[in-house]
């Protein structure tokens, strides 16, 4: 993350740019790589990957699929599987017990599947039993929620949560101009959360760039409930708001509600994942959600199309260099009406 902290430039983009980390071109660097990867890395870039190959048995958990984003998760997996016929995808029942998801990943191991993904519900204390499967041959991505070790996945596939700061705060920067004492607001999701830090550091880091900063905040905990107690909190707390950065579109069913009970349009406001309703509330031009900055929910997705070219002993097509790279940081464009169409059919619904 450190690279991605530094100050933002305002005159670049509102998106985070797709980021592979320094070793993500490193090819068979882990003893999990198949013995019939080889061959030159440019001949690997013409290979047509969707072509036929070995049954590959791959096993999936996930979380509980409590969440709109976190169903999308586990759809957007099941939708890749039935892309293709030489995969079998075993998915686990989501779980947010970290004792039961210990246990599926376990079942996997003792099956002899392929290949694991795992998003994990705690990745400190999922750790463990994925540096068995590794241990055991059996190649794991990790999604989403970062081991705490290095040796634990073969491939790691993330959202950029600073990268959604950032482009909020943009975002925020480019519709605000000049306006130097804008009173901007932020809601974000669970404080304690590493991944709520990151978000908010970037949105800081993004403001401070164009002179401005957050002057009101406050937490939710990623429900449409917690959403409009927190906003409900906000709106009494600040007369007057110029901007207002939600981080997640599921609680922000419940901010758009309280700022309807309460009567306020005065400001605009961007919200964060990428759901079908909020780009609903942006195509529809006549609510106060003006953008919504995604995070990727085919993060699953593409962690089961990865599994399927490390067990396949596949490299990515449109990579000179061989082999899955070991680190890959998605993308966090931001959709408003002008570019909408492009993102709404592929959303999850909250």
């Amino acid at each position: 993350m450190s690279a991605a902290r530094q100050r933002p430039f305002r005159r670049l983009p509102y998106t985070a740019v797709a980021l592979l980390g320094a070793a993500a071109l490193v090819a068979g660097c882990t003893s999990n790589e198949p013995e019939n990867s080889g061959g030159g890395g440019t001949a690997n870039a013409a290979s047509d990957n969707d072509e036929e190959g070995d049954t590959v048995v791959i096993g999936f958990s996930a979380p509980a699929a409590d969440h709109g984003w976190m169903a999308g998760i586990t759809e957007a997996a099941r939708a890749v599987d039935e892309e293709y016929d030489d995969v079998e995808l075993r998915v686990a029942e989501g779980t947010n017990d970290v004792g039961t998801q210990i246990s599926q990943v376990e079942t996997f191991i003792n099956d002899g599947v392929d290949a694991i993904v795992l998003l994990p519900f705690d990745g400190a204390a999922l750790t463990p039993v994925a540096l068995e499967a590794m241990e055991a041959g059996i190649p794991v991505i990790n999604v989403d929620r970062e081991f705490d070790s290095p040796f634990a996945a073969r491939a790691t596939i993330l959202g950029d949560n600073y990268g959604m700061g950032v482009s909020a705060g943009t975002y925020v920067c480019e519709q605000l101009g000049d306006q130097r004492d804008a009173v901007v607001a932020e809601i974000a999701g669970i404080d304690s959360l590493p991944l709520t830090q990151d978000r908010s550091q970037g949105f800081a880091d993004a403001l401070a760039d164009c002179g401005l900063e957050v002057a009101n905040r406050v937490a939710a905990d990623f429900t449409v409930e917690g959403g409009e107690e927190a906003a409900a909190n906000l709106l009494q707390a600040a007369p007057q708001i110029d901007a207002i950065w939600n981080h997640d579109d599921d609680q922000g069913v419940g901010v758009l509600a309280a700022i309807e009970n309460a009567g306020r349009d005065e400001f605009f406001m961007v919200g964060g994942a990428g759901s079908a309703n909020a780009m609903r509330e942006i195509e529809s031009g006549d609510s106060v959600l003006q953008a919504t900055v995604i995070y990727p929910h085919t993060q699953a997705a593409d962690g089961v199309r990865l599994a399927r070219l490390v067990a396949q002993g596949k490299s990515i097509s449109d990579l000179n260099s061989q082999g899955v790279p070991r680190t890959i940081v998605l993308n966090a464009p931001v959709v408003t009406s002008e570019n909408v169409d492009d993102f709404i059919d592929a959303a999850f619904e909250s």
